[in-house]
């Protein structure tokens, strides 16, 4: 997986997530290193991405965080939404995750 796509795909872990996770539960998931998770933790905290937690306790995304907005059409939002719910509704498990991610 590219480093960028990582450090997307980390803040979708920490998004769905209501409680602290470690960088264990995050490197399982995303099938690297806990030190590469450490790295690209600190990764984002210094692109102001607003992360608190540390090493052994676990990470929260705080509240308020939205990545940049997408340029869509009213009509592109609305088939998005409902493939999304379709998907989540009736794929497989990777893709029923990602559906609910969207």
């Amino acid at each position: 997986m590219r480093r960028a796509d990582r450090l997307f795909q980390i803040i979708q872990v920490l998004r769905r997530s209501s409680k602290p996770l470690t960088a264990d539960a995050m490197a399982a998931e995303l099938e690297t290193s806990k030190r590469t998770i450490y790295r690209d933790i600190a990764t984002l905290m210094g692109q102001r991405v607003p992360i608190r937690g540390e090493a052994g306790l676990g990470y929260v995304l705080e509240g308020g965080f939205d990545l940049p907005p997408l340029m869509l059409t009213s009509d592109e939002i609305e088939a998005a939404v409902l493939g999304a719910q379709w998907v989540a509704g009736r794929g497989d498990p990777a893709l029923a995750r990602a559906a609910r991610d969207l």
